[in-house]
């Protein structure tokens, strides 16, 4: 996710956004990440083959689970910037590769419907939470119907060229989806204040997920202006019997709206990257904390928070978020560097590795045999051993 968000920032750059060094940046990134997502997909794969118990334990970890929310996001990363520089830039596959990326859509969409739906569903009634011990975290099976949806925004423009009726079927769902998201992300990050009202900050390298909250604000901002670009396009409808998609101004209103709304959802990502600021000084002025893979949550909210200051500066003109946009896009990217480097020392000395939640399988595992081992030799000895 945090390294799809850098993909995005160097392709959505405003200065010198057609320049070859920064379209061989966007297509280092991108690679990095398809490779990255490959890889991973192997391991994850051979992971739950050796412990097939894992799965279970994970769905009911009430952190662990959580996490599997990331891959369709992960996925949706891929995808966007696939269309704009494959696609749109290398004029790669035509038509078929187009349609191609979008059937990879709809598989995110899936699994974004099964994040949002089930991984809640198993908080409720397979997993133990406490008020007190909720992070940022419990909002990752939601975002993914705010991340999608953006994805979706970005499809719809090439899918107009070829079938308007693709486009705004798109569009639509995208529409459903983000307003799901956004409910349940307000609903889910009203009671995260207020736990960090009654309890305080996360400890630790815990307070790394106070920026978590950055990403469903930042990202449906973004997506709205996406949205409302592609219902502009898109409308008004020249068939059908409502007045109201055939009116020309339509989709005019629409993208007003999105921009109004985009704007509000900018100012609210901004008062929570205050707020995560001031709590990590917080925690770092009385201990520092070590380096965890957790660092990484970080880097997709930095990310999408870049990105759609950066669209909002084309759309509104304004020279601040221009400015802004691109001094926040640097932030973003040192941090994706610094944490890079700090995880690939982790694969060197093989810490990176190391998962607690295997230890129980583990044990479980090597009891199993320890069992099967001393059947196996008391089969195998004399009468006079087995009698004693």
């Amino acid at each position: 996710m945090g390294t799809g968000a850098i993909a995005v920032i160097f392709h959505d750059f405003p200065y010198a956004s057609s320049s070859t060094p920064l379209r061989v940046l966007t297509a280092l990134v991108f690679f990095l990440n398809l490779g990255l997502f490959v890889l991973f997909n192997v391991v994850t794969l051979a992971r739950y083959i050796m412990f097939p118990a894992l799965w279970r334990r994970v769905l009911h970890d009430p952190v662990q689970s959580l996490y599997l929310a990331t891959y369709p996001m992960g996925g949706t990363t891929l995808i966007s910037v696939a269309v704009g520089l494959l696609y749109q830039q290398w004029n790669f596959g035509g038509p078929r590769f187009l349609y191609a990326l979008w059937g990879c859509w709809w598989i995110v969409v899936v699994l974004s419907f099964v994040s949002a739906f089930w991984l809640i569903h198993l908080m409720k009634i397979r997993q133990h939470h406490t008020f007190p011990n909720m992070t940022a975290v419990w909002i990752l099976p939601l975002v993914t119907f705010v991340v999608a949806p953006s994805t979706g925004g970005v499809l719809a423009s090439p899918l107009l060229q070829l079938n308007p009726s693709h486009a705004l079927l798109t569009l639509t769902l995208s529409t459903i989806m983000l307003a799901m998201g956004l409910a349940l992300a307000f609903m889910m990050l009203s009671f995260y204040f207020l736990r960090l009202l009654l309890h305080g900050v996360p400890p630790g390298a815990s307070v790394i997920s106070t920026f978590i909250p950055i990403g469903p604000m930042g990202q449906s901002g973004y997506t709205l202006l996406l949205l409302g670009q592609g219902f502009r396009a898109a409308l008004p409808l020249q068939h059908g019997a409502s007045d109201l998609l055939r009116d020309p101004a339509t989709g005019q209103i629409i993208e007003v709206l999105c921009v109004c709304a985009s704007f509000v959802l900018w100012a609210l990502a901004s008062m929570w990257y205050v707020y995560a600021v001031l709590g990590v000084q917080e925690i770092l002025r009385h201990k520092p904390f070590p380096f965890k893979l957790s660092t990484w949550g970080m880097i997709f909210p930095l990310g999408v928070y870049a990105n759609h200051t950066v669209s909002l500066s084309v759309i509104l003109g304004s020279n601040f978020l221009r400015v802004w946009g691109v001094i926040f896009s640097g932030v973003a990217i040192v941090a994706w560097l610094g944490v890079l480097v700090r995880t690939l020392d982790l694969v060197r000395n093989g810490r990176i590795f190391y998962a607690p939640i295997l230890e129980d399988v583990d044990e479980s595992a090597g009891l199993e045999r320890k069992r099967s081992d001393h059947i196996d030799s008391s089969d195998s000895s004399d009468s006079s051993f087995a009698c004693c």
